[in-house]
């Protein structure tokens, strides 16, 4: 099997990130995960793990957290979703994405095996995901990793993630997001973000709404988990900050002591203390914390690609996450005028997030990535002409990001927002980049 013949057979399931909703509680079945991952010998039981779930900062969270056990001397798989610009990011050892032969061989190991599970269709055929998710823990058992540590996709508890029995279960900022496949309340979300706390496991928690608290600290109870919240038992204070990153004071669980991240946003303070929380419980020596955070590489978020013009993207999928940027555009920058490039995925809420950023723009350019869930750029003109501005569209992601430097001046600022697939192509633009396939 080459590696074009593994991503085919992967990205020829269904692929529930291409689908603006779908019915998740009947489409998700974790005894699919089971029976495969039973033929392949339980590779997911091999290495401790880190499960981290939550509507956003979770892939952050992850990142710093392998990034601290590394330092730590603990040999360390990642695996996170989506990718920015190939899938090969999504499974990571120690910092670097598994390579192509590396991947063509555990895909063709796995594949008789997913077929059988496939002819005997007792829980129904595997997934694009599922196959990813199972492939990793091949990766992560080959390469012998100490730690683990795993993004949910989507949800927590029916999630293909949610068959490892982790050390430490870590729920980062929970908000309204992906409402028809979840539930249209926080309780009813949190509920299912919950579902990877495991028996007697330690959990980790940002600060929540409180509907999600008491859902949280119920979930907890009945499992008989130990509960730390971010907020109360670890807290943090901002120190100061510039375009290469920001430091903090974490009170923690064994005293305090300064942080530096290359992350900026307000939000990802939180997700620092958050990580710190959960590599203090794994009991990561002080200085590894401090050293791993520091090398942490998590690019799309609140990033900047270039200096003058400043130009900045971050992946704010949903209304909440459209105010933190909002906010951190206001705190972090300096500009004399905003140009907003945006597009969105079909099943977010985009109204909810252009009025979110509206107030900041003095020029605003829609656009659509390459993905089949990208909202038409005649939704987003609407959506803003309701608000009384007019908006530029532009056919594609490079044409928009053309269009946007050549308009800015010096001291402006240009912000690339909207999804992590608008975010993607930003990137191989201003890098050069050439995606083998908008998955791949």
């Amino acid at each position: 099997m080459n590696y074009a013949a593994a991503l085919d057979f992967l990205l020829s399931r269904t692929d529930y990130e291409r689908w603006p909703g779908f019915n998740y509680a009947s489409r998700f079945d974790l005894r699919r995960m089971d029976d495969l991952l039973q033929r392949l010998g339980n590779p997911h039981l091999s290495a401790k793990s880190v499960h981290v779930a939550g509507s956003k900062g979770k892939g952050s969270t992850s990142a710093m957290i392998a990034a601290g056990l590394r330092e730590a001397g603990y040999k360390t798989g990642l695996y996170t979703s989506p990718h920015l610009v190939t899938i090969r990011e999504r499974m990571q050892v120690d910092g670097k994405p598994i390579l192509k032969n590396e991947l063509e061989l555990v895909v063709s190991l796995m594949q008789p095996h997913a077929e059988a599970v496939d002819r005997d269709r007792t829980y129904g055929e595997l997934s694009t995901f599922e196959l990813l998710t199972a492939a990793a823990f091949m990766y992560f058992q080959r390469k012998q990793v100490d730690f683990q540590v795993l993004e949910t996709g989507l949800g927590g508890r029916l999630d293909a993630t949610n068959v490892v029995k982790p050390e430490v279960c870590v729920i980062t900022s929970i908000s309204l997001d992906h409402t028809e496949v979840l539930g249209d309340t926080l309780a009813k979300i949190a509920a299912e973000k919950a579902g990877i706390i495991k028996p007697g496991c330690t959990v980790v928690s940002s600060a929540q709404a409180g509907e999600a608290v008491s859902v949280i600290r119920e979930t907890c109870r009945r499992q008989g988990a130990r509960l730390i919240s971010v907020g109360s038992d670890v807290t943090w204070l901002k120190l100061n900050s510039d375009l290469s990153g920001q430091s903090l004071e974490v009170k923690g669980l064994n005293g305090s002591y300064q942080l530096t991240i290359p992350l900026l946003g307000a939000h990802q303070l939180e997700n620092a203390a958050a990580a710190a929380a959960a590599l203090e419980v794994l009991r990561v020596p002080q200085k590894s914390i401090q050293t791993g955070l520091a090398k942490t590489y998590w690019p799309g978020r609140l990033q900047v690609l270039k200096r003058r013009p400043l130009l900045v993207v971050d992946g704010a999928h949903n209304r909440d996450s459209a105010s933190k940027l909002k906010e951190a555009l206001t705190q972090y920058f300096h500009f004399d005028h905003l140009i907003l490039i945006i597009g969105t995925s079909a099943d977010k809420d985009v109204a909810g997030i252009i009025q979110e950023l509206a107030p900041l723009v003095h020029r605003v350019i829609v656009t659509r990535s390459r993905h089949p869930r990208a909202t038409k750029p005649e939704i987003l003109v609407g959506e803003f002409a309701k608000l009384g501005i007019k908006a530029e569209v532009a056919e594609d992601v490079s044409s928009a990001v053309a269009e946007a430097l050549s308009r800015a001046g010096g001291k402006d600022l240009i912000c690339a927002a909207g999804s992590l697939f608008l975010v993607a192509e930003v990137i191989e633009y201003v890098k050069g980049l050439h995606p083998e396939s908008y998955a791949g």
